[in-house]
């Protein structure tokens, strides 16, 4: 069904397109009935993958940038998914790059876009999760009496991440120097602790000017460093594990790629996100767009993703998981990542070529 549309919605600006899509999946919610239709429809069977303390329904996701706000996770949670990973968030809101910023390259399943974090800002993705209910406080007392309320809650997030998990990808300002990111970082996860099940650390995205500069080692050691110690701070205040991750390019040199993986594993990080989109183009690329300055996604990026996973795979020797996303175009794909050695898998182009049939295929498949 979704291929007999698709040219339709090709006729539309990328960026147009995409919002009318997630309009579409939020507006169901309006629709008595539409829900459970639609999670009738997309069911995919149990799958349940533990990761970073958490029970995922089944390893395939939805990959930071479709849903930046966090507008649309209600419907969203219906088409199958086992987590959701909405953001990128700053702290403050940004337009993010100029219009057009958003490219298709049909002849090869691809899409290039330099967005620029465009964010409603943390405190609206926040009032967004508040009512979804995702947000859980813990209770300051003097005394040493129990909280009933932050128990229950508690117990409702247990049981919750036996379902949906939900993590946020955060990422500083484009007006924020590199030398006071941390602080950027810092506030976002004090500010999203009560309310993701993990958070993913954005410094790879190739659309924010400077940014992947913070993949280097002292710049990396010197921004995980503290969040690690603020993240402690904020599990023993929630009473709760907050699992850190981090995203990384695939245009890292290895020795660079080494580096940043060690940081990973001494400060104390949880998993990996492996990989942001390529400012890489290969000569054979086909469509007239190919020379659009930003992030490149789809099938071009299948190989160099897939190599940065081998590399990954061999260094954390099963230390940490690994989420694997980038060019993951069919079921096959998501199948040779997860025997590769991820533990999970994220979607994004491949729902636009393919459609959220997708992820049936991908988890039936499995």
């Amino acid at each position: 069904m979704y291929k007999s549309i698709r040219p339709i919605l090709f006729t539309i600006d990328p960026e147009r397109a995409h919002q009318h899509a997630l309009d579409a999946v939020e507006n169901t919610r309006y629709i008595f009935g539409a829900h459970w239709l639609m999670r009738q429809l997309y069911k995919t069977p149990p799958k349940p993958v533990q990761a970073f303390g958490l029970t995922f329904q089944n390893p395939v996701g939805l990959a930071a940038g479709y849903d930046k706000d966090a507008v649309a996770v209600r419907g969203l949670s219906t088409l199958g998914f086992g987590h959701l990973e909405v953001g990128t968030v700053t702290p403050l809101a940004q337009y993010g790059n100029p219009k057009p910023r958003v490219f298709r390259l049909p002849e090869d399943e691809a899409v290039i876009n330099r967005m620029g974090f465009p964010s409603a800002g943390s405190a609206k993705v926040v009032k967004n999760l508040k009512k979804l209910g995702r947000c859980h406080y813990a209770k300051t007392s003097k005394t040493r009496v129990i909280n009933l309320r932050g128990f229950f809650a508690e117990g409702k997030r247990k049981r919750s991440n036996s379902k949906m998990i939900l993590g946020v990808n955060i990422g500083k300002n484009k007006n924020t120097p590199n030398a006071e990111a941390v602080l950027d970082y810092l506030s976002l996860l004090e500010l999203f602790a009560p309310c993701a099940d993990y958070l993913t650390i954005n410094i790879s995205s190739p659309n924010t000017v400077g940014l992947r500069d913070l993949q280097g080692r002292d710049a990396l050691e010197m921004l995980l460093t503290q969040l690690h110690k603020q993240r402690k701070m904020e599990e023993k205040k929630l009473r709760k594990k907050l699992p850190l991750l981090v995203k990384l390019a695939p245009d890292l040199s290895d020795a660079e790629l080494a580096d940043a993986l060690d940081v990973i594993l001494d400060t104390g990080m949880d998993g990996v996100v492996a990989t942001n989109t390529t400012i890489a183009r290969d000569p054979k690329l086909g469509s007239t767009k190919k020379q659009e300055t930003g992030g490149l996604s789809g099938t071009p990026l299948k190989s160099a993703s897939e190599a940065v996973l081998s590399k990954i795979v061999k260094k954390v020797d099963g230390k940490i998981p690994i989420i694997s996303v980038g060019g993951i175009m069919s079921p096959e794909d998501a199948k040779r990542r997860l025997e590769m050695g991820a533990t999970l898998v994220q979607l994004y182009t491949g729902l636009i070529y393919e459609g959220p049939g997708l992820v049936k295929r991908i988890v039936k498949a499995l």
